[in-house]
């Protein structure tokens, strides 16, 4: 028998959070909408995550202004997307964390403790005509749980 939606009391494994990439776009915050409202009715948590990267090209790194912090400008921003799409008090827990690396790889990790994995279909790295973006279809493929990619 599969847990459904609302269950109260499900096993450890229905109680794992849905965890949701975002990166600010429109496309990441229709996926906060959506995972928020399915975590509200599983009455499971919901995780919600970014995940950035020191750009390079052929192996070397731009030089960044003294006191530049990436993570923490992550930071604001994922907490800037969270306040605007699920207002001030959600009404269901919501934890937020911030990761450094490459978002595919991290997001399959995340999928390991995850009952559920919501991302849009494109984000920020869109390229004109792709129906979904590369990190989507590279966790449809690889992901340890369901997955959920939100086109509209």
């Amino acid at each position: 028998m599969t847990a459904q939606p609302g269950a109260e009391n499900g096993s450890a494994a229905d109680r794992r959070p849905v965890v949701v990439g975002v990166d600010g776009s429109e496309k990441s915050k229709d996926a906060l909408t959506w995972a928020a409202r399915w975590a509200a009715l599983s009455g499971v948590d919901l995780l919600a995550v970014i995940i950035w990267h020191y750009p390079t090209m052929f192996g070397w790194a731009p030089p960044w202004p003294d006191g530049y912090d990436p993570g923490a400008e992550a930071n604001q921003l994922l907490q800037d997307t969270v306040r605007q799409v699920l207002g001030a008090s959600p009404a269901i827990s919501v934890t937020t964390r911030v990761f450094e690396g490459a978002a595919a790889p991290t997001l399959v990790e995340l999928s390991k403790e995850a009952s559920l994995i919501v991302v849009g279909s494109r984000g920020h790295g869109e390229f004109a005509g792709m129906l979904i973006g590369s990190v989507s279809e590279f966790l449809a493929g690889h992901a340890h749980c369901p997955v959920v990619i939100i086109r509209n």
